[in-house]
């Protein structure tokens, strides 16, 4: 498991930022679906990094990055015309983009993803590539990087299902202790 560290973060100062928000679009995931992915987090090897906390887990369905507080309405009225049922995810595999990121895979939310980066298209450009991660941890540094991926490879993820009833646009204020989400407004699926 993770060694506890300070984690600090470079927020830009300039004037430009000053009226800008970090944003991004996600799914939660339920809390009883928390509480297993906290099970699978228990198993990671010795590492120094940082473990997801279990508040923050989400997955992004597009990062929007700095955007201008005027914007916001904007973004919110698009994002209303999404129109989906709600689907059944399912969390399959873990994986990882090594070194720094450990992640578990969800399967069937591609038409979630494609309608939000569709409704937003005459705001921003759609994202040339998306993967469908949820990430669980962050590494820094391992003491034996062969080792650290082959145990990574013998955790065991059961299939993990459950309903994606609702998307969020979300605030991330970046902090010394981590990220801070605020939802900004919440959008229910049919």
């Amino acid at each position: 498991m993770a060694e506890a560290e300070n984690q600090t973060y470079n927020i830009p100062l300039n004037t430009e930022s000053r009226n800008k928000m970090r944003v991004f679009v996600s799914t939660d995931i339920p809390d009883n679906i928390k509480k297993e992915i906290r099970k699978i987090q228990e198993k990671i090897p010795e590492f120094k990094g940082k473990i997801t906390e279990t508040e923050n887990l989400h997955l992004t369905l597009k990062f929007l990055g700095w955007v201008d507080e005027k914007e916001i309405d904007k973004i919110k009225e698009r994002l209303r015309e999404v129109k989906i049922k709600k689907f059944e995810a399912e969390i399959d595999s873990l994986g990882f983009f090594y070194p720094r990121i450990i992640w578990l895979h969800l399967t069937n939310v591609d038409s979630l993803q494609k309608a939000v980066d569709d409704s937003l298209v005459p705001l921003f450009d759609r994202e040339e590539r998306f993967m469908s991660h949820l990430t669980i941890a962050r590494v820094k540094e391992v003491n034996d990087r062969k080792e650290f991926k082959n145990m990574l490879g013998r955790i065991n993820v059961k299939n993990i299902k459950f309903e994606v009833k609702n998307f969020r646009l979300k605030k991330s204020t970046l902090t010394g202790k981590g990220p801070i989400y605020e939802t900004l407004e919440e959008y229910s699926l049919i």
